[in-house]
Order: C-alpha cells, then sequence, then structure tokens
C-alpha cells in the first residue's frame, strides 16, 4: 500500500513540476515595447508568413507615431503605405487639441493637447489619401492604399 502511494505522490509531483516548467518557459509572444516611431517612418505590413507552417509568426509592424509640435509634423509629412485589405494603423502625439482627419475614408478623431490618438481601420478603397489636422488645415500624414 506504502509503495502505490510513492507512486501516486511521484507522479502528482512530476505533473505539478512539467506545469511549473510549461509556465516558467512558455513565450506568449508579447511585445512589451511601445512600438513608436518617428513621423517619417514608413510602414508596410507584410504577408510574411502567410502558408509558412511551423514557422515562428512573424513579428508585428511597428505602429508609426506622427509627432506634433506647435501644429505641424515633426520631420515633415509622415508615409504610410498598404495594400487593399490590410489595416492602416497609426498614432498621432499632439502638443496642441485638434481634430485629426483622414480624407477619402472620412474618419476623424480628437486628439487632446498632450495626448495621442490611435487609429486603426481597414484599407478598402484604393488610392492616396491625405490625414491633416483639420481645423488648422496642416496635412500630417500620406496614406497609399495600394491594389
Amino acid at each position: 500500500m506504502q509503495s502505490n502511494t510513492a507512486r501516486v505522490l511521484v507522479g502528482i509531483g512530476a505533473v505539478a513540476a512539467a506545469v511549473i516548467l510549461l509556465l516558467v518557459l512558455k513565450d506568449d509572444g508579447g511585445d512589451d515595447s511601445t512600438g513608436d516611431a518617428t513621423t517619417a517612418a514608413k510602414a508596410k505590413p507584410t504577408g510574411a508568413g502567410k502558408g509558412d507552417a511551423g514557422q515562428q509568426k512573424p513579428a508585428k509592424p511597428a505602429v508609426p507615431t506622427i509627432v506634433i509640435r506647435g501644429g505641424k509634423p515633426v520631420g515633415g509629412i509622415a508615409e504610410i503605405s498598404v495594400d487593399e485589405g490590410e489595416r492602416v494603423r497609426f498614432k498621432v502625439r499632439s502638443d496642441v487639441a485638434e481634430e485629426i482627419h483622414v480624407h477619402g475614408y472620412d474618419i476623424a478623431k480628437e486628439v487632446s493637447a498632450g495626448g495621442t490618438v490611435g487609429f486603426d481601420f481597414p484599407a478598402t478603397i484604393e488610392g492616396i489619401f491625405e490625414a491633416e489636422l483639420e481645423h488648422l488645415g496642416e496635412q500630417i500624414l500620406e496614406l497609399t492604399v495600394n491594389p
């Protein structure tokens, strides 16, 4: 009877050790970095990894951040190029309160002075579009959606 109890305890200990190792060594794929890029950064999501069974997932492309100082984009007008069907992602960090308007898609969001606002929408319309500080009439982004 004692040997069966010992076997059960050893088995439970082995399972517990395996679970602990799994939790400690598990890579959750999380990215703790902010992913901020400068205004002149060009973000082009890639299709890498499609159909690559057994291979590691490609890293998510960094979300470009357009920095606004004094009502102007630092580093000039940012450029983002994506293929139709992909997602358009960018952030705007501004020292002035303003409305950010993406023309053609007619998407507008308010950003407070000292705040950041994010954009994430599907690229469903081909062409070249601009985003601007609506009330100041200042272009901050040129978005190209390729067929």
